[in-house]
C-alpha cells in the first residue's frame, strides 16, 4: 500500500478555502490493476467523522466498489457565490441542463436573486434549478427566502425551484420548513454528519436525499443508507474532492438500484489543478467511469 500526500488549488473558494489537503493511497491487485483511494477529509472534521472517509479510502484503494448496474449519470453544473454573468457561464458548461446555485453563505438575498434569475434564463425553460444554502440560514429566514428564490426562477424562465438541499441545519427545523413552504428540501448534512438517515426520516424533514460516498463511510455504507430512506428521490454529490476522491461518487451513483436524479459530480470544474492528468468532468451533461492518470 502506498501513500501520496497531495494539494489540489481551487479556481473558487469553498467552505472558505482555496486548497484541499489529503493523501493518496494505492494498491495493485494480483491482475496488476492499479486501485487509488483519496483520504481528504475537511480539518473541521472530528475523529469520528474523519474516520468514516478513512473506512471509504481503504475501500476505494482496495477496489472494493460494488458492481455497476448504469454506464452513467446526469450531472449538474454547479454555480458557486459569483455575480450573474459568471454564473451563467458555470451553468451552462459541459452540457448540463440542471444546475445546483449557491445561495446564503454571506451572499444578500438580492444577489442570489439575481443568481437564481440568470441560470434560469441560461438553462431556458428545460432547464432545472436547485439551490443550495449549506444549513445557512434560520427558520423564519428560509421560510421567507424560498419563495422568493422560486419566484426568481420562474421569473428566468425555469419552472421553480427542484429543491432547496439543506436551507437549515436542525431537522425539526427541516420539518417544520416542509409545512411552511412549496419548495421540495433535500436533506445533506442532516444525513452526513449524523451519518445516517434515521431522524429525517422519522421527522418526515425530506423530500430527496443527498448521498456523499466519502463523509457517509464508502460507496457500500452510502448504498446501505440509500436502502433505508424508502422511495424518496437520490442524488450523489461530491464532497469536493480531487478527481481520485470523486470517482467514489461516480462509483456510488453508477451503482444504486435506482435512476439518482442529476448528480452533483460536477465539482471538478472548480479544481485549478488535479492529482490527474485529466481531470473528471461531464460530457454532454452526463458522468460515467473515466480514467485515472495520477500525476502526484
Amino acid at each position: 500500500m502506498e501513500f501520496r500526500p497531495f494539494a489540489v488549488e481551487l479556481s473558487t473558494r469553498f467552505r472558505s478555502t482555496s486548497r484541499r489537503r489529503g493523501v493518496l493511497i494505492r494498491t495493485r491487485d494480483e491482475a496488476g490493476r492499479d486501485h487509488w483511494g483519496e483520504y481528504s477529509p475537511f480539518p473541521d472534521y472530528d475523529a469520528e467523522r474523519s474516520s468514516r472517509w478513512w473506512r471509504a479510502s481503504l475501500e476505494a484503494a482496495r477496489g472494493e466498489w460494488p458492481a455497476a448496474v448504469r454506464d452513467s449519470v446526469a450531472v449538474n453544473a454547479i454555480v458557486p457565490l459569483v455575480e450573474p454573468g459568471a454564473a451563467r457561464d458555470y451553468a451552462t458548461r459541459n452540457g448540463c441542463t440542471t444546475a445546483k446555485i449557491k445561495v446564503g453563505g454571506g451572499s444578500d438575498l438580492a444577489a442570489d436573486i439575481a443568481r437564481v434569475e440568470a441560470v434560469a434564463d441560461a438553462l431556458g425553460p428545460s432547464g432545472a434549478l436547485r439551490v443550495d444554502v449549506n444549513g445557512g440560514w434560520d427558520l423564519d429566514e428560509a421560510a421567507r427566502c424560498l419563495p422568493l428564490l422560486d419566484r426568481a426562477a420562474r421569473t428566468g424562465g425555469a419552472t421553480g425551484l427542484q429543491y432547496a438541499e439543506q436551507p437549515v441545519a436542525s431537522v425539526a427545523d427541516m420539518a417544520a420548513l416542509r409545512r411552511r413552504v412549496d419548495v421540495p428540501i433535500a436533506a445533506d448534512e442532516s444525513i452526513r454528519i449524523p451519518g445516517s438517515a434515521d431522524a429525517v426520516i422519522a421527522a418526515d424533514a425530506a423530500d430527496v436525499i443527498i448521498l456523499k460516498a466519502q463523509p457517509l463511510g464508502g460507496v457500500r455504507r452510502a448504498l446501505e443508507i440509500a436502502d433505508s430512506v424508502g422511495n424518496l428521490p437520490l442524488v450523489v454529490s461530491s464532497a469536493m474532492e480531487s478527481s481520485v476522491g470523486l470517482a467514489a461518487g461516480v462509483a456510488l451513483a453508477l451503482a444504486l438500484p435506482r435512476e439518482p436524479l442529476a448528480c452533483g459530480l460536477g465539482t471538478g470544474a472548480l479544481l485549478a489543478t488535479d492529482t490527474v492528468a485529466t481531470t473528471w468532468l461531464p460530457v454532454d451533461g452526463r458522468m460515467g467511469v473515466q480514467d485515472l492518470e495520477v500525476i502526484v
